[in-house]
């Protein structure tokens, strides 16, 4: 029963690392670059560079993989992302740290789809649940990892940035020592942005809002936090209760969502972000533990809308659809996450520390807003009739996430990643 995931051991080994590796830099990065006295919204612009490359790695990868290969892609990509990270450490400088950063964006694009489409041809039916659930508990106790390894050396210095290239690098040995059979790879059929929006306004609203509000929160909270005077260690304890709230809210909110009318629940759900962070911008002096327990609960709303919104798409699509319209969602996604780290940066500059939250606070009202004029406009898809609720990994997604939620029928062959 257990031979599918003990199978892939190298598989999960190399995702934690890369887990670890990728929270630690993206943390690290806000820090150094406030320590080197970058103002706010140049480190936007260096984060949203990130997402650019996310962007370009997940529509080109797929290619390269068809081209050469699962582990050949995986080696290459995972050199080109320990290089990168060495790069930001030995040249400090805003311009080229944006470069670099859309190659570092590139590669974890390449990487997740090497691991993600390689676990969902080796599972089944039967397994795939299994497989799915300890693939999300790796995402998150590496991203929390990640975050906690902040403070084993000064972020001033080089030591951080090596050790960053050390897990990366440490993910490439197993899977490239395997010696099981990498899977075929299909890019999707293409679906209009306009057809998609069509058939789920609400859906493909909120996977931008999604994009926005998460890129925020791991781009620009480190920065934040280093202004308003924390230390090392109390900006990893900030970015871990973020990341501990995603954790904890995903089952609970994916019983509501399957249960009731997805739309309220939501709704529901960026009203509560809405209210937490207009809580957080209305206080003066936030004290430390009182900050973590908002964090805690921010990120247990905001890290749900993509899994939301994603399920609510997915409602209304027929299923060879769902392919099509997960690749432009991912589109959808990344355009948020790509823009809303220079809005808030700029904002931050302009007006202050407090744009960070209010930001946060307008974004999510307008989302909000919108739930309910769509909840008033149409009809709810009747909560017998809705599809399981997705669970998303912790970070941008790519096309090939969701495809380890759908269905596998049992005539597939094995070394096909048709769903």
């Amino acid at each position: 029963m257990n031979k599918p995931i003990i199978s892939n051991w190298p598989l999960f080994f190399g995702l934690t690392m890369i887990m670890v590796g990728n929270g630690l830099q993206g943390t690290l990065l806000g820090v150094r670059a406030s320590i080197e006295g970058f103002d706010t919204f140049t480190t936007g612009l260096i984060m949203s560079f990130y997402y650019v490359g996310f962007l370009l790695g997940s529509r080109l990868s797929p290619g390269f993989i068809r081209d050469v290969g699962h582990i050949r892609v995986f080696a290459a990509l995972a050199s080109l992302a320990s290089t990168t990270v060495l790069m930001h450490g030995l040249f400090v400088d805003p311009w080229f740290w944006c470069l670099i950063r859309v190659f570092t964006g590139f590669s974890y694009a390449g990487l997740y789809i090497v691991i993600e489409s390689w676990l969902n041809d080796a599972s089944d039916n039967k397994s795939r649940g299994r497989v799915m659930a300890i693939y999300m508990v790796l995402c998150y106790v590496g991203m929390i990892c990640g975050q906690l390894m902040l403070n084993i050396a000064d972020p001033s210095q080089m030591e951080l940035f090596v050790l960053t290239s050390v897990l990366v690098s440490l993910a490439l040995l197993p899977i490239s020592l395997s010696n099981r059979p990498a899977p075929q790879i299909r890019v999707p059929k293409a679906i209009k942005m306009r057809e998609l929006f069509h058939q789920s306004p609400l859906g493909v609203s909120g996977m931008m809002i999604s994009g926005m509000i998460t890129s925020i929160l791991f781009s620009i909270g480190p920065v934040y936090s280093t202004d308003i005077g924390y230390n090392t260690q109390q900006i990893s304890f900030f970015m871990v209760a973020i990341v501990l709230g995603g954790v904890m809210s995903q089952v609970p909110i994916g019983w509501l969502s399957d249960k009731f009318d997805r739309r309220r629940v939501m709704t529901g759900v960026m009203f509560a972000v809405c209210c937490l962070s207009f809580f957080a911008y209305s206080l003066p002096e936030i004290p430390v533990y009182l900050m973590y327990v908002l964090m805690f609960f921010m990120g247990g709303a905001s890290l749900c809308i993509y899994s939301l919104a994603l399920s609510h798409t997915n409602d209304h699509l027929e299923k060879e659809q769902i392919m099509g319209a997960s690749a432009a969602l991912i589109l959808i996604n990344g355009a948020g996450a790509c823009v809303s780290p220079l809005l808030v940066s700029f904002l931050m500059d302009t007006f202050g520390v407090s744009a960070f939250f209010i930001t946060i606070t307008i974004i999510s009202l307008s989302m909000f807003i919108f739930a309910l004029y769509r909840m008033s406009a149409s009809k709810p898809v009747p909560a017998e009739e809705q599809g399981a609720y997705i669970l998303s990994p912790l970070r941008t997604g790519t096309p090939m996430a969701t495809s380890m939620m759908e269905k596998q029928d049992d005539s597939t062959p094995p070394s096909s990643n048709e769903n």
